[in-house]
């Protein structure tokens, strides 16, 4: 008996992770719903599940969704899916990072320093100047155009050693 069929629970389970996964595909942006490549009638009940609003009827394309998901490998979804999320967090953390660096650049001139041992091809003057002016202008109550001016830089100083790690990994 070691071809058991799966428990009924088993099933719900299953059939239930694929209806969340089909309700991960509805809310995608076009773009990468057509880049997963589904089925016809999938990536129809998918656009059809985005144009209901009722709960209920919501409810039941979504169970839809999951019935036509049995019939595919959801694993190539499901990896894509976890791919684009990944991303998306390791692009917010970045943001985060640049910010910290912002504001302890515009509240403590020593971190100018950390900032050019850490990233050596950071242009320092460049950076000194922009953190002058952001003071300046936050002092003054002026529009920050500095203040983005120094986000700017720094996304493109630490997006460049980002790089640089991700050349040197694939050697």
């Amino acid at each position: 008996m070691t071809d058991e069929l799966p428990s009924k629970t088993q099933r719900k389970k299953q059939m239930l992770a694929l209806q969340d996964l089909g309700a991960e595909l509805v809310a995608l942006n076009e773009d990468q719903l057509m880049a997963m490549a589904l089925p016809d009638t999938l990536h129809d009940a998918v656009l059809e599940a985005r144009r209901i609003s009722k709960f209920e009827a919501r409810r039941r394309q979504l169970q839809y969704i999951g019935k036509l998901m049995r019939t595919i490998d959801p694993e190539p979804v499901r990896a894509r899916i976890d791919a684009w999320k990944t991303k998306s967090r390791e692009h917010t953390a970045q943001l985060h990072l640049i910010e910290r660096w912002r504001e302890r650049l515009l509240a403590d001139d020593a971190a100018l320093g950390e900032l050019v041992v850490s990233y050596p091809h950071a242009d320092a003057q460049q950076l000194r100047a922009l953190v002058r002016n952001a003071q300046r202008e936050h002092a003054a109550n002026k529009p920050p155009r500095s203040y983005r001016a120094l986000f700017q830089l720094l996304r493109e100083t630490l997006g460049q050693r980002r790089e640089e790690r991700g050349e040197r990994g694939e050697e």
